[in-house]
C-alpha cells in the first residue's frame, strides 16, 4: 500500500507582544522639559527646594501621561529608610468604630508621604509575627491589641523600624504606647445603670476568640463601679449568632436581671431584638446599654442607649509616627486615650 507524505506548513507564530519599556524619571524630565532632579523634588514632595506651581503641574502631567510612578526601593535607598508604615491586620473582628479610625489614620499618614500596608499574619503571634513584619523592612509598625512583646520590639528596631507604636490595654517595653482604658468604658456603663435604679445587671461577654482583651476590662470596669453597693453583676457569655441570643433571651426570666450592658452596639442590637422576640419589654422590664455609638443604634425602636468612645485622631497618631521616624532615639511616649461618656436614649 503506497504511503503519501503530506507536508503541512507550520502556521506563522503569533506576533509576540511588543515589550514596552518601563518609563523612567529621565523620560518624565524630557517630556516636562526639566531636569531629573526637579522631577525627583516634585514627585517626592521635597519641601527644602522651591519649585514653581506651573513646573510642578508640568511634571505631574508628564508622569501621568507616561504612566510613571517613583520606584519605592530606590527612594528608600536614597533616604536611608523606607516610607512604609506596616499595620498588622487584627486577628479578631473589629467593629465600624475601629474601621473609621484606621481609615482616618491611613489618610493622615498618606498626607505625610507614608505608604500604609495592612499585613495579615494568620497563625503567627507575638515575636514570631514580629519577625515576619520585619522582613518587609517598614520604617514604622503600628500594632493593635496585645500582639507584641519587648523581644519583638527589638527585632523590629534591628530591622530598621524607627517607630514602633502599640495601642492596647498595656504598655510594651521599648515601644511608644497609646493605652486604651477599656475599664473606663465598663465603669461608665455600670455607673449609668446604677444611677437609673438598676441593681441586677448583666454584662454580655462575647465568646469570640481574642475579644477577651477588650471584654474582660469592660466587665471589670462595671464591677469596679458597683463595688460596695447593693448591686449584683453577672457575666453573660454570648456568641454573635441569632440562635445564641435567642437561647439567652429564653433564660432571661429565671436570671432575674433588670439591665444589661452589651460589649458593643452590635451585640446590644442582636440581644435587644432577641429579648423583644421573647416578650421582654425594653426598657420597662430590662434596660439595654451598648457601646461605640453607632448610627444604627439610633434607628432602633426604642433607640439604643450607648457609651460614646473617643479614639485618638488619625492625625495625632500620624504626627507621632512622623516625629519618631525623624528622631528614632527619642524616649518612648505613653498616652492614655479612649474617652468614654454615656449617650442616654430610650433603651435605658
Amino acid at each position: 500500500m503506497p504511503y503519501v507524505m503530506v507536508h503541512i506548513p507550520k502556521p506563522p507564530s503569533a506576533a509576540s507582544p511588543v515589550q514596552r519599556s518601563v518609563p523612567t524619571s529621565a523620560d518624565v524630565a524630557r517630556l516636562a522639559g526639566v531636569s531629573r532632579a526637579t522631577v525627583s523634588y516634585v514627585l517626592n514632595n521635597t519641601s527644602a527646594v522651591r519649585i514653581s506651581e506651573p513646573t510642578r503641574r508640568r511634571v505631574h502631567e508628564a508622569a501621568k501621561e507616561l504612566g510613571y510612578v517613583p520606584h519605592a526601593a530606590a527612594r528608600s535607598l536614597r533616604a536611608g529608610h523606607s516610607r512604609m508604615v506596616l499595620m498588622p491586620a487584627p486577628a479578631i473582628p473589629m467593629g465600624p468604630l475601629y474601621g473609621q479610625f484606621i481609615t482616618d489614620l491611613q489618610w493622615a499618614l498618606s498626607r505625610l508621604d507614608y505608604t500604609v500596608v495592612q499585613y495579615g499574619t494568620a497563625g503567627l503571634r507575638g515575636d514570631e509575627a514580629a519577625r515576619a513584619w520585619a522582613e518587609l523592612r517598614p520604617v514604622a509598625v503600628l500594632v493593635p491589641g496585645a500582639e507584641l512583646g519587648p523581644d519583638g520590639v527589638s527585632v523590629l528596631k534591628r530591622a530598621g523600624a524607627r517607630a514602633v507604636v502599640t495601642f492596647g490595654p498595656e504598655r510594651v517595653e521599648g515601644a511608644h504606647a497609646l493605652l486604651m482604658d477599656h475599664d473606663a468604658v465598663g465603669h461608665c456603663a455600670g455607673s449609668h445603670l446604677y444611677a437609673r435604679g438598676h441593681r441586677r445587671i448583666g454584662v454580655i461577654v462575647p465568646e469570640g476568640a481574642g475579644l477577651e482583651t477588650y471584654s474582660r476590662p469592660r466587665l471589670e470596669g462595671v464591677r469596679q463601679a458597683l463595688r460596695g453597693t447593693d448591686a449584683e453583676v453577672t457575666g453573660l457569655p454570648l456568641g454573635y449568632t441569632e440562635q445564641s441570643a435567642a437561647e439567652l433571651a429564653a433564660r432571661w426570666p429565671e436570671l432575674g436581671l433588670d439591665a444589661v450592658f452589651a460589649y458593643n452596639d452590635e451585640y446590644a442590637m442582636l440581644f435587644m431584638r432577641a429579648l423583644q422576640d421573647a416578650g421582654v419589654r425594653i426598657p420597662e422590664d430590662t434596660a439595654v446599654l451598648g457601646a461605640d455609638d453607632l448610627m444604627l443604634g439610633r434607628l432602633l425602636r426604642p433607640r439604643l442607649s450607648t457609651i460614646h468612645i473617643d479614639l485618638p485622631s488619625g492625625r495625632e497618631l500620624a504626627e507621632l509616627v512622623d516625629r519618631v521616624v525623624r528622631d528614632p532615639d527619642c524616649e518612648p511616649e505613653m498616652r492614655r486615650v479612649l474617652g468614654a461618656c454615656v449617650v442616654q436614649r430610650e433603651s435605658s
